[in-house]
């Protein structure tokens, strides 16, 4: 691709003020991204596209300060594949930063028509140009992580789509009417009010069961989430690991040391939120 009058100005400016450089560390690379850090990621970004590198500049002297060892900073260029996702659209043609890791032998991967995978956010003001919208914010495309991709974002887009959880409510213990029965529920606050609680059933004999209800009432139809959901993200990445405090202050001593014990059977369930990389 010919080189742009806005690429040669844009570079000629971080030549005389490397301050128009990206300052956080950007890093292009292939790890291995968990659901929660795609989830965090696709939340974060301004864009989410599929795009070809068609040329990549090498950044030296004052136009690569702050790049840390092992890395070289580059000026990418490249033609929008497609846009996945997100909430601005973007050019047909964009430019960014991004600091690349080097090989065992000191090298840099060639990137001029590499496919990549990019969480971008906009600059204002300088249209066409996208900063990585993390360090990790830039990865190779592979059919795996593109269908991966995708599949976080019609999570996100779907319009039955769980809220983001923003606190834990009141919870309520209800013994049976036969030793070692009762039942748990416990609310959770939501960021657009919808209601969503937490149900804990135990029976003599049974292992506890626990499930998810999004709605005013739980009926039979409540389950847990399933692993790598969003509902699941929602809960396992957002509940603290202990009930809060005042989600018993209602509570005798022993219901709430019971609703204490049947919270700890669901942050059990949900199993840990893994990242690899820091939330966003």
């Amino acid at each position: 691709m010919r080189r742009s009058t806005l690429a040669l100005a844009f570079l000629a400016a971080l030549s005389a003020n490397p301050a128009v450089a990206q300052p956080d560390m950007r890093i292009v690379g292939n790890p291995a991204f968990t659901y929660a850090d795609l989830v965090g990621l696709a939340e974060s970004s301004d864009a989410v596209a599929d795009v070809e590198v068609t040329a990549a500049t090498k950044l030296k002297g004052p136009a690569a300060a702050n790049v840390p060892a092992g890395h070289q900073r580059f000026y990418l260029e490249g033609n929008l594949n497609a846009l996945l996702g997100g909430k601005k659209g973007l050019p047909g043609q964009i430019s960014w930063l991004a600091d690349v890791p080097l090989d065992a032998a000191n090298r840099a991967p060639k990137l001029k028509k590499a496919r990549l995978l990019l969480f971008v956010d906009a600059v204002a003001g300088r249209p066409g140009e996208v900063r990585l919208a993390a360090p990790f914010g830039q990865i190779a495309w592979s059919q795996e992580e593109d269908a991966r991709v995708r599949g976080v974002l019609r999570d996100l887009n779907a319009t039955d789509a769980p809220p983001h959880i923003t606190r834990v409510g009141n919870a309520f213990h209800v013994p049976g009417s036969l030793p070692g029965e009762s039942e748990t529920q416990i609310f959770l606050g939501t960021d657009d009010g919808r209601p969503v609680s937490l149900s804990v059933l135990r029976r003599p004999g049974e292992a506890p069961r626990w499930a998810v209800a999004l709605g005013e009432m739980v009926d039979d139809s409540a389950a847990p989430p399933a692993p790598d959901s969003l509902l699941w993200y929602r809960l396992a990445c957002t509940l603290p690991p202990e009930l809060p405090e005042n989600s018993t202050a209602d509570l005798g001593a022993r219901q709430a040391d019971a609703a204490r014990a049947d919270y700890r059977v669901v942050i059990e369930g949900l199993q840990p939120c893994e990242r690899n990389f820091p939330a966003r």
